[in-house]
């Protein structure tokens, strides 16, 4: 049997120290890292929100009563005072200036125009020479119908004379009755030669007359639309020149249907209501007059109604088709409170002003307004005559602040001019 030879067990190597492992990063600072995003975020907002929160830190809260003087001080404010007094009811409407009158001068006679004696734009008077017509085919005319007219009043009156003979010699039996009469028909006849040679002589006349083109009422001439040398005709469409009637004028403008009982239940009681022109922006007053009349129908189409005021326009501001704003006058209120426009807060569900009491602090009052005309509104109830109300410097307001006054003039012109919020 072969024996086996030991397994030879190599020399242990003598143990080198091993190397230190790395140990682990730790939890605690694996999740710092986690958390360095949120802290650069609160950081970021920290920033942001710093300037601010410090704002709001630092500003007290609105002062009331008071508190408010342990603030910055009265707060400026400009003020009017409510005052009692009148304001008018108006019915605003839109109208177009119209003359009272316009004429279309033409020729009633044919011929050539011989002179104009009018310049263009000129204010003329009736009865005033505006246009000549060469008359002398007119002239000769009339001198050919003078004659004519002499002949045959001769031929009268030689009929005349035979017809008293004729009648003489009849009742002697001396001629046949059939001859007298025949005379009398000759008379007859004469006698309508005569006439026929008066209307002749009358029609040239009147010839004559439409030579001479004279203005049929007093107003402005427009331009001139035909140049003397030309030929012009009785037939002609186009005029020679148009005169406009503009003292007095009118403005004829519409009003709603609504509005139509207060208008005829005046007109009815004899009054003359005022009616106030503007111009096409509504704030230059251009004319003041008095309602003429009212149309006989309302248009449908639109539900209102056509008016015509007068205006003696002595001025010439009224000018023919001018688009005017109009205002109305159906009523005049009066020994009513007053307060300017500028004095009144509105919100969504009230309406208030801001009053300064006798300490110089404020009071809030809720008011009730009716009429509005220009600066003014008329308030009736919350506000007595002599409060003052302040016009600007609202924003800063509220119950019992402290403020310094000064006061706006009457005109609601300047400082008055408007609210600030």
């Amino acid at each position: 049997m072969n024996e086996q030879a030991p397994p030879v067990v190599a020399p242990a190597s003598p143990k080198l120290p091993s190397a230190p492992k790395l140990a682990a990063p730790p939890p605690r600072k694996r999740r710092r890292w986690i958390w360095l995003p949120v802290l650069l975020v609160l950081a970021a907002g920290a920033w942001y929100l710093g300037p601010k929160a410090g704002t709001l830190l630092s500003t007290p809260a609105p002062a009331t009563g008071k508190g408010s003087k342990k603030g910055g001080g009265p707060v400026p404010v400009v003020a009017a005072t409510a005052k009692r007094g009148s304001i008018g009811v108006y019915i605003t409407g839109l109208g177009s200036v119209t003359p009272i009158f316009t004429v279309m001068e033409k020729s009633r006679v044919d011929g050539q125009l011989m002179a104009v004696h009018y310049h263009e734009g000129d204010m003329v008077k009736e009865g005033d020479l505006l246009v000549e017509i060469d008359p002398r085919p007119y002239q000769v005319a009339l001198e050919q119908a003078e004659g004519q007219l002499l002949r045959d009043q001769a031929t009268l009156d030689n009929a005349h004379v035979d017809l008293e003979r004729y009648t003489k010699l009849l009742a002697q039996n001396a001629i046949p009755e059939q001859q007298l009469a025949t005379q009398k028909a000759l008379v007859a006849q004469s006698e309508g030669d005569v006439k026929t040679d008066q209307a002749a002589i009358d029609s040239a006349r009147l010839n004559l007359v439409y030579c001479k083109i004279q203005a049929k009422i007093s107003g402005r001439v427009g331009l001139r639309l035909v140049d003397p040398g030309n030929i012009v005709h009785a037939t002609d469409t186009n005029p020679l020149v148009v005169i406009t009637q503009v003292q007095p004028i009118s403005v004829i403008f519409t009003v709603a249907e609504d509005d139509l009982p207060k208008v005829l239940h005046r007109l009815a009681a004899g009054q003359h209501l005022r009616v106030d022109a503007y111009d096409r922006s509504g704030k230059e007053h251009i004319g003041t007059g008095s309602l003429e009349t009212v149309d006989n129908q309302i248009d449908p189409t639109t539900g209102s109604l056509r008016l015509r005021a007068k205006f003696d326009n002595a001025d010439n501001q009224l000018f023919p088709n001018q688009f005017v704003n109009v205002k109305l006058l159906v009523e005049e209120k009066g020994g009513v409170v007053l307060a300017q426009n500028a004095v009144i807060q509105r919100t969504t569900s009230s309406t208030y002003v801001y009053a300064v009491n006798p300490d110089r602090t404020i009071s809030v009052k809720q008011i009730t307004v009716g009429v509005t005309e220009g600066d003014y509104t008329e308030v009736t109830s919350g506000v007595d005559p002599g409060d003052v109300l302040v016009m600007t410097g609202v924003d800063k307001l509220s119950e019992g602040t402290h403020v310094t006054v000064q006061m706006a003039d009457d005109t609601g012109g300047g400082k008055s001019g408007g609210k600030k919020k």
